[in-house]
């Protein structure tokens, strides 16, 4: 497919989006938006692709919020379209059924911090600065910041954040789980890859279903998850993945999984 402000790329398995415009600090317009929704949708049917990367062009900025330009023109119907528009593709990356990492190579600020959110793990470099600033714009998150922060965070640390809008490093994001991982910047993609196949050479059903439990889970309550484990667990145990799995711990080998 081809993109005015993504770049997509795939090797072995793994694809990366990359939003390309760092004229604009990779800054997320309606374009950008639309075409992430494109994007992803091509992502998730795509069998060839196990898991996907996102990132932004340069070392500047992953994504630094969203076009101020448009949001300063939004009336209260408009926005609130937008904010449900952005939040349905958000809400699609995070129910990929595939693996997603968010490489933060540096501002992810407003949106693309929200866009960080909805992946599945999220990796930085030790230089890149994240936070919700839309406070100090007269707005709130939009993209479902005030939702997926508090369910990662916590209440406390979530609202800390939003109404202060402070930046704050990788190294305190790491801190308070709002990062799993930190590189050098140079090494960030590498890293961003390598945790990608590790997570790949377990089995994929059983990838997707786990994701499932906990994705649906975070909205139900304890007894109700369980329940939903207890669902899942069954049917792993219906799949050949199930079966090579445990044959391969038994005779101490790797297990050779069906792509799926």
């Amino acid at each position: 497919m081809d993109f005015q402000y993504l770049l997509v790329t795939e090797k072995e398995g793994v694809a990366t989006v990359t939003v390309n415009r760092p004229d604009k600090l990779n800054a997320l317009n309606a374009g950008t938006v639309a075409e992430l929704a494109a994007a992803f949708a091509d992502l998730k049917v795509r069998a060839t692709v196990k898991a996907v990367i996102v990132t932004g062009a340069g070392e500047k900025a992953f994504v630094a919020g969203a076009d101020i330009a448009e949001l300063s023109q939004e009336s209260p119907l408009s926005a609130r379209l937008t904010a449900a528009r952005g939040q349905a593709i958000f809400a699609g990356i995070e129910s990929l059924g595939k693996p997603v990492i968010a490489a933060i190579n540096g501002y992810a600020l407003g949106g693309g911090l929200e866009l960080a959110l909805a992946c599945t793990l999220r990796v930085a470099a030790d230089s890149a600065k994240l936070g919700l600033p839309e406070v100090g714009l007269g707005i709130i998150p939009g993209y479902g910041g005030t939702q997926r922060l508090a369910r990662l965070v916590g209440k406390g640390r979530a609202l800390e954040l939003i109404l202060t809008g402070e930046r704050i490093d990788a190294a305190k994001a790491q801190a308070m789980g709002l990062v799993n991982r930190i590189f050098p910047q140079a090494e960030l993609p590498a890293g961003a890859e390598a945790l990608a196949r590790q997570i790949l050479a377990n089995g994929p059903i059983a990838l997707r279903l786990a994701m499932e439990a906990v994705n649906r889970g975070s909205d139900l309550t304890l007894a109700e998850g369980l329940n939903l484990e207890a669902n899942l667990f069954g049917l792993c145990a219906t799949t050949d993945d199930m079966r090579e799995g445990m044959t391969a711990f038994l005779e101490k080998r790797k297990p050779k999984f069906l792509a799926q």
